[in-house]
């Protein structure tokens, strides 16, 4: 059974961060692992370039903490993610400015991943992925911590440790996964490939201040309180679901493709070690669009195109908060988003609803409308 490390941390004190992250070290023996010499990947969530306080990137104060415990061990610290959008080095730095990373990589001596060389790695025992082409910041380091920041979602409901991996898939080649996955129960069976394919060392989940609402990068910051950690990123997520009280059988995407292979996909799969585990019955969570993939699949044709229409969500530009910068165009995985004078259009037959440029939309212009029957669907 695997276990999953719970520590009550309610904000973004260092030396309360770094009391919690030297016993999680302690726990799971990680000094047997990181040797002086050896390379530590500190694998963050930089989804885009917002300012630490919106909280949608991992914390700064929170990688702080953590870069010092590794150098404690005298190994060599690098910070990487590949964000939303082109994976480009310009591109980088901006997002490393803009979350605070990059002023903590100079006042504290830290290595910034800038290297954007790929390969493509097998994977054999994958289910719907046989092979990734990763970035090579991640296949080279010596030991892999993988640091989640803990927020909603409007496609995959939460993203935590799982989904965090998918930042080691290259820039753009990621619309190419959406566009060949488009819906919910595929893009998260092959996250689940994935996880597995690059079995990272360690996970520890920023849930001190996360999301909720529309994430993950749409929402509303939230003050959860944890810090988690664990061996399984599996268990990991499972333990965070039922912090926000999400049922991780019944609703969350990754975690019912992570029980199809037997992996940690309930409370009762996993040991909670530490502080004791609240659940939060008001987090505000985003009805994803479970309901009418399960009538593309279980239903006739025809009836299943009568019904869709009443059950997708459906991309709404505010046109008032938009400043053309077409982020939303170039990174659509469908292409079905075009610039006009009055500001983006998207083509709804096409879309494939993987809300990227939701994702991806610094000025929060884009709002994904959910008609009242899918809602009413998704609480059944």
């Amino acid at each position: 059974m695997e276990t999953v490390s719970i520590s009550q941390c309610k904000d973004y004190n260092f030396e309360a961060i770094i009391k919690q992250l030297r016993a999680i070290f302690a726990k799971y023996k990680v000094a047997d692992y990181i040797k002086p010499g050896k390379s530590v990947l500190l694998k963050v969530n930089l989804l885009t370039d917002k300012p630490p306080e919106a909280a949608v990137t991992t914390n700064p104060i929170f990688v702080k903490a953590l870069a010092r415990l590794v150098r404690e061990l005298g190994a060599e610290v690098i910070i990487g993610d590949s964000p939303g959008g082109p994976f480009t080095a310009g591109l980088l730095k901006k997002i490393y400015q803009q979350t605070g990373l990059y002023e903590l990589a100079g006042e504290e001596g830290i290595k910034l991943n800038y290297d954007l060389a790929q390969e493509n790695i097998a994977f054999t025992g994958g289910k719907y992925k046989r092979s990734f082409i990763i970035a090579k910041y991640y296949t080279k380091a010596d030991f892999v911590i993988n640091l989640p920041k803990l927020k909603t979602h409007g496609m995959a409901m939460m993203t935590g440790a799982v989904k965090n991996l998918f930042g080691a898939i290259p820039g753009l080649l990621k619309a190419e996964y959406h566009l060949k996955m488009p819906r919910i129960d595929l893009f998260a069976g092959m996250l689940i490939d994935l996880a597995l394919c690059l079995k990272p060392d360690l996970t520890i989940m920023d849930a001190i201040i996360g999301m909720e609402g529309e994430g993950p990068s749409a929402g509303d910051p939230r003050k959860f309180g944890y810090i988690i950690a664990g061996l399984s990123p599996f268990a990991v997520d499972t333990a965070a679901a039922y912090l926000l009280g999400i049922d991780p059988l019944t609703d969350l995407p990754t975690i019912q493709a992570a029980q199809e292979r037997g992996l940690p996909s309930s409370i009762a799969d996993i040991e909670l070690a530490g502080d004791e585990l609240g659940v939060l019955r008001d987090v505000k969570i985003p009805a994803i669009e479970k309901s009418s993939n399960l009538i593309d699949r279980k239903l006739p044709k025809n009836i299943s195109n009568w019904l869709s229409p009443l059950l997708r969500p459906r991309l709404v530009f505010h046109h008032e908060k938009c400043t053309n910068c077409a982020d939303c165009c170039r990174n659509c995985p469908a292409d079905v988003i075009t610039m006009k004078e009055k500001g983006p259009e998207v083509d709804l037959e096409n879309c494939i609803r993987c809300f990227c440029c939701q994702e991806l939309c610094k000025y929060q212009a884009v709002e994904i409308k959910r008609p009242l029957l899918g809602n009413l669907l998704f609480r059944l």
